[in-house]
């Protein structure tokens, strides 16, 4: 209980506080939110009629250990109207290079990788290590743009979208911002739970309040690797046709943080703007992500990494 308090107090301030240059950083996001909203549009004037049954798997090239979908942001998303399409259970993932990492340090995540319907790739590290291959990847899939590609899309076409996780208050301020900016969007539900393992009645409950709302997305903020687990875990008795964790992207909304500047991205150094962010909560992982990244490339220089 104390936790759930102390989460909901740290949300406030979060969703309260006033950044140093904030009105800067929300001009730049937006100018960076208007230039994708162009791209979700283009990628809607060229949607092909949707086949019918079930989806083949995108084509995929392993890098470090896991397997990305050769896909873009608009083949995502028509690949994510495929899954609806067929509204079968399912999900898709969104991997950076800490996923990666964790992956390599956790085996049952092979495993959910290998029932995903898809993976994209959220790392420019693996986008420059695919064009080693012949079957290299056509570019870097953000999630904390997908969020907003993925709800402008939904909102076009009478998607139902549920908003599950995050600190108490930051899913229903995401929820109301993205309403608010698509107003077809359809909000099946929201719900935060408490930072506590569930009682087993207490599972029960979210997982029918969920199934009862009947969304075709849900959007889970767990963090890595809980988020992605929890749906491989729960997906089918969910019966959503798409799952997806979402990482920080519910903060990023919520609180009108600002990414980074696109040659920032495009060099892959976001990371090194996140971190300046927040220094105290990111410069721990950043440093054991960099030391997964030059294990793997000194293991692939002696033939011994796949």
């Amino acid at each position: 209980m104390s936790n759930a308090i102390e989460s909901g107090a740290s949300a406030n301030v979060f969703l309260n506080r006033k950044p140093v240059c904030a009105d800067r950083a929300l001009s730049k996001l937006e100018t960076q939110i208007v230039e994708l909203e162009e791209r979700v549009e283009a990628a809607l004037a060229e949607m092909e009629t949707i086949p019918a049954g079930p989806p083949a798997k995108p084509e995929a090239v392993k890098i470090w250990g896991v397997p990305f979908s050769r896909l873009t942001l608009g083949q995502t998303l028509q690949h994510v109207d495929r899954l609806i399409a067929a509204r079968q259970p399912g999900y898709f993932i969104t991997a950076n290079l800490n996923y990666n990492m964790l992956t390599a340090q956790h085996p049952p995540l092979r495993q959910v990788n290998d029932d995903a319907a898809f993976i994209v790739c959220d790392g420019m590290p693996m986008v420059w290590r695919s064009r080693w291959t012949n079957r290299p990847l056509p570019e870097r899939v953000a999630g904390s743009e997908l969020i907003y590609a993925l709800t402008q899309w939904s909102a076009h076409k009478n998607r139902r979208i549920y908003f599950l996780g995050g600190a108490p208050g930051v899913a229903q301020a995401a929820a109301d911002k993205l309403s608010a900016r698509y107003p077809g969007l359809i909000v099946a539900g929201v719900h935060s739970p408490p930072f506590r393992p569930l009682s087993e009645q207490e599972h029960a409950d979210l997982i029918e309040q969920i199934r009862s709302a009947e969304p075709d997305i849900v959007y889970v903020a767990m963090g890595q690797p809980k988020g992605e687990l929890w749906i491989a875990e729960n997906y089918r008795a969910i019966g959503a046709p798409v799952c997806v964790q979402i990482g920080a992207s519910f903060d990023f909304v919520a609180g009108g943080v600002a990414r980074a500047p696109r040659w920032l991205q495009r060099a892959g150094l976001e990371w090194c703007y996140r971190m300046l962010q927040e220094p105290r909560r990111l410069a721990r992982r950043y440093w054991h992500n960099g030391m997964f990244l030059l294990k793997a490339l000194s293991q692939e220089s002696c033939g011994t990494n796949r």
